[in-house]
């Protein structure tokens, strides 16, 4: 029988391949597991997730072969290779011998001879990566558009940083990247102003937002997440941000953190690198113009919006905030990883003249 751990990030990463989330995955089923479990657990799943090109490579290394696998095969032998390659505490008998039964276990026993005989192979030996989108472990359509819009160095540095754990920080009670706190205080906050939060779940700048003293309206377009905010505020809302707003009266400070393709936050949420699409990032372009034009609607004359996104694509950025008269623009922030603390943001600060 695997390990505890081990069988919960085999179960996570094919829920994964489905198109579940890891993070929600992880917080939702380890709760049960003895804490060394439930961090081996996520050491792997993220472990695989961030290396994955370079441990589909490993695998053919170690096979002499490139074939076609299936899918509970492939994630049992990216299991067993992290562990063997990029883990040092981990015995090797216990990585094999339980990717082997998993694979069993996943009704795929004929594979289970293969899945031993590649696992045989690998060793600590330094590998030459053939290319740059395989050694950063980073769709190369990806590091293309990041070289183009931030130079060859930074390109490289923020899929380096995709490839590390990212530091924990804390605020409000709240586990929230230090990049996440940058957005907040652009707002310039005071006890007695009426905020929007227009789309505001899990509540962490929101959270954030309160220790001023503002009388908070938050929103979200679904229930499930909108109820993660209930002991933060009364004053919620279920809606849709791009159509026109129930509100009667404008809002002091408006913050929009537009839903994105989260591409500043790929250290903690690595399957974006290998779901996003360039047709993605059009489909987020339209629904964020439609959000800010609503968003600015809802502003009060002298009033300040302060539009942000975790990512670094400037369809989802400059472009979205460019219907802006640009002298209504009074600061843009622009955080990126490998360069900056934390995770990536842009957030442009509107102020319109009364």
């Amino acid at each position: 029988m695997p390990a505890p751990a081990r069988i919960l990030a085999f179960d996570i990463l094919r829920r994964v391949e489905s198109g579940a989330w890891a993070s929600d995955l992880l917080l939702a089923h380890s709760a049960a597991l003895d804490p060394r479990d439930a961090s081996l657990a996520a050491e792997i799943v993220f472990g695989v997730l961030r290396f994955r090109a370079q441990l589909d490579y490993l695998i053919e290394h170690y096979s002499a072969r490139r074939q076609k696998l299936d899918p509970e095969v492939r994630i049992a032998l990216r299991m067993a290779i992290y562990q063997l390659r990029y883990l040092e505490r981990v015995p090797a008998h216990a990585a094999v011998t339980d990717s082997v039964d998993l694979v069993k276990r996943a009704r795929k026993r004929s594979a289970a001879g293969f899945v031993n005989a590649v696992l045989r192979q690998v060793d600590h030996d330094p590998v030459a990566w053939p290319t740059r989108e395989i050694e950063l472990s980073c769709p190369e359509w990806l590091l293309a558009r990041w070289e183009r819009h931030f130079g060859p160095e930074s390109a490289a540095a923020i899929a380096r940083a995709a490839l590390q754990e990212p530091e924990k920080y804390i605020r409000a009670g709240r586990t929230q990247d230090i990049g996440s706190q940058s957005i907040v205080p652009l707002l310039q906050l005071a006890p007695g102003q009426s905020f929007l939060d227009l789309c505001a779940a899990p509540g962490n700048k929101t959270a954030q937002a309160l220790e001023s003293g503002i009388r908070v309206t938050a929103c979200d377009l679904h229930f499930h997440r909108i109820a993660q905010l209930k002991n933060l505020t009364p004053n919620l809302l279920v809606l849709d941000g791009t159509q026109p707003l129930p509100f009667a009266r404008p809002f002091d400070r408006i913050l929009l953190d537009a839903p994105c393709s989260g591409t500043g936050t790929l250290g903690r949420n690595p399957e974006i690198k290998w779901r996003l699409t360039p047709a993605d990032l059009d489909d987020l372009h339209r629904r964020q113009a439609a959000l800010l034009e609503r968003a600015l609607q809802a502003l009060a004359l002298g009033g300040i919006l302060v539009y942000s996104t975790c990512s670094l694509e400037p369809e989802e950025n400059e472009s979205i905030v460019s219907a802006v008269p640009p002298n209504q623009i009074v600061e843009t922030l622009r955080r990126l990883p490998g360069r900056d603390p934390g995770d990536g943001f842009f957030a442009a600060v509107v102020r319109p003249h009364s």
